[in-house]
């Protein structure tokens, strides 16, 4: 086990997974010297033979290259991981047609494509980048799988998972907390990922299945249901209240696991479901209309 902050755990599973499969490819942004805006990628060409010395690619500084590039790459056998910066640029045909391969072919069709990028509010962050909207687009969209860490084990843990799924995913990285946890109070001083139980990390390769919600405290007063940055601030939240709560980590959004949320609301006959985005058409609104009647 190793001490990471999610930045290093993203960048381990991208180690362990390109150490073992040449097909697994990086294209974006600033990715291969400088390892992307936030260093999450890889930075070195450790691959350099002359048949894998494609296998980290910068793309043009054009809104959806990345993606585009990744889609094409497909047909030649690889499995392209894209790395995108900014979020809103890319919501562009490609995702639909993405799905659109993965959803009506079964298994006769796949399409292995990983789209990372950076999500949800941060210090600092103008623009689209003071909200976390973007997971319930790409929730909408069919055939698309879309996931959100809570911690760097996790982070890890489910990039691999991801990297290896014959499907097209959307994993999005927190900002907030590539560093440390956050309990949401601005003024406090930052908290390491060394301090955190979820900040050791194998360091070789283990997976964390897509799917499967995170039961991340257990009690019997009330059921919270999160993701992300949010995690830590709804642990903080229930111990300054005293409240004895069931928090849930989705850590998946699509598909979702339902029947973990909806047997800990059963239990608890209370649930409070916290987000990042608008509240709404947010992510949120889709757990809210989803936990009646799994419960009742």
């Amino acid at each position: 086990m190793a001490q990471m902050n999610m930045i290093q755990a993203i960048r381990s599973a991208l180690d362990v997974v390109m150490g073992k499969d040449e097909s697994v490819v990086v294209l974006g942004e600033d990715v291969g010297y400088f390892g992307g805006v936030f260093r999450s990628a890889p930075t070195d060409s450790r691959r350099g033979t002359a048949s894998t010395a494609w296998w980290m690619r910068r793309s043009p500084r054009a809104a959806s290259s990345a993606p585009r590039s990744a889609w094409v790459s497909t047909g030649s056998g690889r499995s392209p991981k894209s790395s995108l910066r900014y979020v809103y640029p890319r919501l562009r045909p490609d995702r639909q047609r993405a799905g659109a391969v993965a959803l009506p072919h079964g298994s006769d069709l796949t399409s292995p494509v990983r789209e990372v990028a950076p999500s949800a509010a941060a210090c600092a962050a103008g623009e689209t980048r003071l909200a976390s909207p973007a997971e319930g687009i790409f929730t909408h969209i069919s055939g698309i799988k879309t996931i959100m860490p809570s911690n760097p084990y996790d982070a890890k843990g489910l990039l691999i998972s991801a990297i290896e799924s014959d499907d097209p995913i959307v994993f999005f990285e927190p900002k907030r907390i590539y560093n440390g946890p956050f309990d949401g109070d601005p003024d406090k001083a930052a908290v390491s990922w060394a301090s955190h139980p979820k900040g050791e990390v194998p360091e070789e390769y283990f997976t964390v299945p897509l799917g499967k919600a995170d039961v991340v405290e257990e009690g019997d007063e009330l059921t919270i249901i999160t993701y992300g940055t949010l995690v830590h601030v709804a642990q903080a939240a229930a111990k300054l209240t005293g409240v004895n709560a069931d928090i849930i980590d989705v850590r998946t959004l699509a598909p979702l696991d339902v029947a973990t949320l909806a047997e800990s609301v059963k239990k608890t006959g209370r649930c409070l479901i916290a987000h990042e985005a608008t509240r709404f058409s947010g992510y949120g609104a889709e757990l809210t209309a989803t936990m009646p009647g799994q419960v009742l």
